[in-house]
């Protein structure tokens, strides 16, 4: 090396670097671009629905860029789910941490279910409900996330009546099971919606004030108390 060679530092130039921060920025964005409508496309024609060639064309961007972010159809999916997942909590779970623990939570819980599939967040309305059923027999790694997804919100309903339970807040239950009965509802009610019943949302509140009924509150005097 001669003298006038200098040294190398070894790391990238601030421009260099300046210039991969904006292409990490935008494939990002791309990648944002894309999830955002592969969401909408699978909750309204399953994920078996998604393709690069139909991204390219909702999105305007080439089907060789969007397949060089995700490689392959099932990677492409997995992100979808993962991507819906994230958007679910974002929008019903983290909000309703902010309320007490037990009966009030559950109320937030269900209340910005109920927003999040009247809105809808997703264009076909719940994400979960329409690609479950597509999926619940055909063992792979997508059934796997979609299964883990939907027992991380069963948990959370359950974790809810058992603690509402143990502090007395409501007559004694099977958590477990309340929150078999509520997604169940839930589930029902998603398709109600998506037929236009407008009071699907209420027929949802009613069921579920069923279950958070105070100790010593007949079943007769829940019922009443709501009509």
């Amino acid at each position: 090396m001669s003298s006038a060679t200098p040294p190398s530092s070894g790391t990238a130039s601030p421009l260099v670097g300046d210039i991969t921060d904006k292409r990490l920025l935008r494939g990002a964005r791309t990648r944002r671009a894309v999830l955002d409508q592969a969401v909408d496309i699978a909750s309204l024609d399953g994920l078996e629905g998604l393709s690069f060639g139909r991204l390219a064309t909702d999105t305007g961007l080439s089907k060789a860029g969007i397949q060089s972010l995700f490689r392959t159809k099932e990677a492409l999916q997995l992100a979808t789910v993962d991507h819906a997942r994230s958007m679910f909590v974002d929008f019903v779970v983290r909000p309703a941490l902010s309320a007490p623990r037990g009966v009030e939570r559950i109320r937030e819980l269900i209340g910005r279910w109920i927003v999040y599939a009247e809105r809808p967040l997703f264009a076909g309305g719940c994400f979960q409900a329409a690609n479950l059923t597509e999926f619940d027999s055909r063992p792979g790694p997508i059934r796997d996330k979609l299964a883990c997804n939907q027992q991380e919100w069963i948990d959370a309903l359950s974790s809810e009546f058992t603690f509402a339970v143990e502090n007395g807040e409501i007559t004694a239950l099977d958590a477990d099971l309340a929150a078999f009965q509520i997604d169940a509802v839930l589930r029902s009610a998603n398709t109600a919606m998506r037929l236009g019943d407008g009071a699907a949302g209420n027929k949802v509140r009613r069921v579920v004030e069923g279950l958070l009924r105070p100790p010593g509150r007949t079943s007769r005097q829940g019922a009443d108390s709501r009509v």
